[in-house]
């Protein structure tokens, strides 16, 4: 459903607020943000809580970032939430984690809807329960005419195996007579990727001042400028976003080239 004109102008207006309080011109903004949330399990042993407790707190974090995102006019925001080597965990923890997003699902589709947020998932289907899967194509088919920030949560997802499903995708076209071998290049590649129909990342954040990439995002975030936090993830508010942003717009980037200083940089 397309926005009226008084939620274009109220959106236009929080934008503008959201800018001025973080002090940068939307060009200084990056357009693609990947987060590796980390640190739920460590942020709860700190509380003297289950793993669970902060999986719960990680979760209730999401909103605000969700939202400032969404205020910032960023295109794309991918949060890496389960990854396909998660499933060697404890039974009760993937089966929390999987009712988790359930209950996340349900509880913020009308947030996703007030802030015009279209929501998306990448990862493989295969495994996921029915009713998670249920409420997956649910929040996609409702927030499919937002216009504004796309959420993208990562869920059984692994970077190898998405390069894996793309090379037999190809293959196939190959083996069918609708593609020639000399034919498939970086940009064929980057079309058959679960990313396809979003810019790669412009900045990957991680949490928990972890310094890994973890088998996420592995071709899409060659050029990716990385930030790293020493906040767990439940404690990653707004506060913490905006510092990312302020570390990212003060950074150069040359994409293997020699800039010129008095070249102005743009995202």
């Amino acid at each position: 459903m397309p926005l009226t004109p008084e939620q274009s102008a109220g959106q236009t207006a929080q934008a503008a607020a959201a800018l001025e309080a973080l002090g940068l011109p939307a060009q200084a903004l990056p357009r693609h943000i990947a987060i590796i949330m980390d640190g739920n399990g460590r942020w709860a042993r700190q509380q003297g809580k289950p793993r669970t407790f902060g999986h719960a707190a990680g979760a209730r974090a999401v909103r605000a970032i969700v939202t400032e995102c969404a205020r910032l006019k960023i295109e794309v925001l991918t949060l890496y939430s389960f990854s396909t080597e998660n499933w060697s965990r404890a039974p009760e923890e993937v089966n929390f984690l999987m009712d988790l997003y359930v209950e996340y699902l349900q509880a913020e589709r009308q947030t996703m809807m007030d802030n015009n947020v279209r929501f998306a998932q990448i990862g493989r289907r295969q495994g996921l329960a029915p009713r998670l899967l249920e409420e997956l194509d649910r929040t996609i088919d409702l927030t499919r005419g937002n216009t504004g920030l796309n959420l993208v949560l990562a869920i059984n997802y692994g970077s190898r195996a998405e390069i894996v499903d793309a090379v037999q995708a190809l293959a196939r076209e190959v083996a069918q007579g609708r593609l020639k071998p000399q034919e498939i290049d970086e940009k064929a590649i980057s079309s058959h990727l679960y990313t396809a129909p979003w810019p790669d990342p412009d900045l990957l954040i991680r949490t928990a001042g972890e310094r890994r990439v973890s088998n996420y995002l592995l071709w899409q975030i060659s050029y990716a400028e990385i930030y790293v936090s020493e906040v767990c993830w439940p404690d990653f508010d707004v506060t913490q976003l905006r510092r990312a942003l302020l570390d990212y717009a003060h950074r150069t980037r040359k994409f293997g080239t020699v800039v010129d200083p008095a070249r102005p940089q743009g995202r």
